[in-house]
């Protein structure tokens, strides 16, 4: 082994034992962890595409002749919620509205079945919520999805009831606070003393909100550098040195 390559691991060695002691400092100060729900704990629309829930959302308003109320990149855009959220801004609180959501929930219920769970978020929110933390859900799915979702896992019982998704309010989905709020003042929790795990901007916006440590969880190199560029210093790429911290096994 040359002296570059000694060199080389030792910096690598000396930087993991850095990451793996500030990310035992977050979990320690967590007394309560709020959890986005598709991404850290599951990929909810795994087997159902996302893609294919936005195509249904816009020919169903095809179908009431109102296909016109989007623009040609919000009719091809793979993101439901993005198809929910202009249509909300063109008829803010309207029938219209809470029919399309509706018709999100259903289509995010019946991607239930076929969700895939997220690497260690089974056994990482049995164990915290073992040894005492407090656990929520604050998401922009319906809470009726996260629900049924936890009950297929045997979680239930680690969040119930504090579970807190979408309302036909969408001015207060993330990157608004509100979701978070709801879980923060059920739990009767300061926010310093709170965790926020989640995978998107979005997440870490609302919990700079409302004052909640971040931690970020990136399943790929696209959605650390997103996480990255949105300022999020805490980002890990796998829940596994989550889990061992927790378990004092790193």
């Amino acid at each position: 082994m040359t002296s570059d390559t000694a060199q080389t691991e030792q910096v690598a060695t000396e930087q993991v034992a850095a990451e793996t002691e500030n990310l035992r400092k977050v979990i320690e100060r967590a007394r309560f962890v709020l959890f986005d729900f598709d991404g850290p704990i599951c990929r909810l629309f795994a087997g159902h595409s996302a893609e294919d829930v936005a195509k249904d959302l816009v020919e169903w308003l095809g179908r009431q002749g109102l296909r016109g109320l989007l623009t040609e990149e919000e009719r091809v855009h793979p993101d439901p919620m993005a198809v929910l959220y202009a249509v909300n801004r063109r008829h803010p609180h309207s029938d219209l509205v809470t029919e399309l959501e509706e018709r999100l929930t259903q289509q995010e219920l019946k991607a239930v079945p076929s969700a895939w769970p997220t690497a260690y978020a089974d056994p990482l929110i049995r164990t915290w919520s073992a040894v005492g933390a407090r656990l929520a859900i604050a998401t922009n799915n319906s809470a009726g999805t996260a629900a049924r979702y936890l009950a297929t896992r045997g979680l239930t019982d680690c969040f119930a009831p504090n579970i807190y998704g979408r309302t036909q309010e969408l001015e207060h989905l993330k990157p608004h606070p509100h979701c978070l709020n709801r879980a923060l003042n059920a739990l009767g929790a300061a926010p310093s003393t709170a965790l926020m795990i989640g995978d998107a901007p979005s997440d870490l916006a609302a919990a700079r909100r409302a004052g909640v440590p971040f931690l970020g969880y990136a399943r790929n190199a696209d959605k650390e550098k997103w996480l990255r560029d949105a300022g999020a210093e805490d980002v890990v790429g796998s829940l596994e040195p989550v889990l061992r911290v927790l378990r004092g096994q790193a």
